[in-house]
């Protein structure tokens, strides 16, 4: 499929396109392991640059196996684990977020949880992607497993120091994330004024994730700074050939500010 690493795909792709459209698909949310497959099957013809499979502690085990590998076959760009804790991991994976949350209160979520999964990483020959991964208010059922302070969303200036601390420890990723489907508890998305300042606080690629399912709110995440972003909750209300149409979407708008930021430069 590729010739070179993820890390180096993402680097490449950001350099070449301005902006990506990273797809999160967790099965359990889909009324189906074969609802979840063809779904992300459809988002990634669409036009997503990488594709993310897990976000919950239910992804796991047997099958986890059978969708990734099953999704693997039918898609040609990276398949790259996002794990709810130590046993999202399948062999059938490109990459893994090795993600450390900078913002628990949980020891466990800073290094030993990573701890316990590094050796059969290494083992199973998965690409570790070092992710610093702060939570957004209000960070749904994540920041409830994470023992997470949430950063609130009127704090930008907190966000962008968590994120210069991610990098300075050497997370070469920075991901911020409201949780799934911030709405539910009455929030949006990451507000402008809060990419914009981690933007300009970190000198590696930034992803955004965490309620985005508009054109305008897509566009404004790019266009505060945001070198990818995450969507999975708009993929999830219907059928495949929705999710097919909303990734079509999805990914020219990508294109269209990744040109605009390029010309900007």
């Amino acid at each position: 499929m590729m010739n070179k690493k993820v890390e180096s795909y993402i680097h490449d792709t950001i350099e070449s396109k301005g902006a990506m459209l990273f797809s999160l698909m967790d099965p359990v949310d889909y009324r189906s392991e074969r609802d979840a497959i063809e779904t992300a099957k459809a988002v990634t013809k669409g036009g997503s640059d990488i594709l993310l499979l897990g976000g919950s502690s239910g992804v796991q085990g047997t099958m986890l196996d059978e969708v990734t590998s099953q999704i693997k076959e039918a898609i040609d760009v990276p398949l790259v684990l996002f794990p709810g804790n130590v046993a999202t991991i399948t062999k059938h994976a490109d990459a893994i977020y090795f993600m450390s949350l900078l913002n628990s209160r949980n020891p466990y979520w800073h290094a030993q949880a990573q701890m316990l999964v590094a050796p059969l990483i290494r083992q199973l020959g998965i690409e570790p992607l070092p992710v610093g991964y702060i939570l957004i208010e209000p960070g749904g059922t994540a920041g409830w497993v994470g023992d997470a302070n949430m950063v609130p969303q009127g704090k930008p200036k907190i966000a962008a120091a968590l994120a210069l601390t991610g990098q300075y420890l050497g997370s070469r990723l920075i991901v911020t994330d409201t949780g799934s489907n911030p709405r539910i508890q009455g929030q949006g998305p990451i507000p402008a004024e809060m990419i914009r300042a981690v933007r300009e606080a970190i000198d590696v690629p930034y992803i955004v994730g965490g309620g985005i399912i508009s054109e305008q709110e897509l566009r404004t995440a790019y266009r505060s700074g945001a070198d990818a972003v995450q969507i999975g909750t708009a993929f999830e209300d219907g059928a495949s050939s929705s999710a097919y149409k909303k990734a079509l979407l999805f990914s020219r708008i990508a294109k269209e500010e990744g040109a605009r930021k390029r010309k900007g430069r």
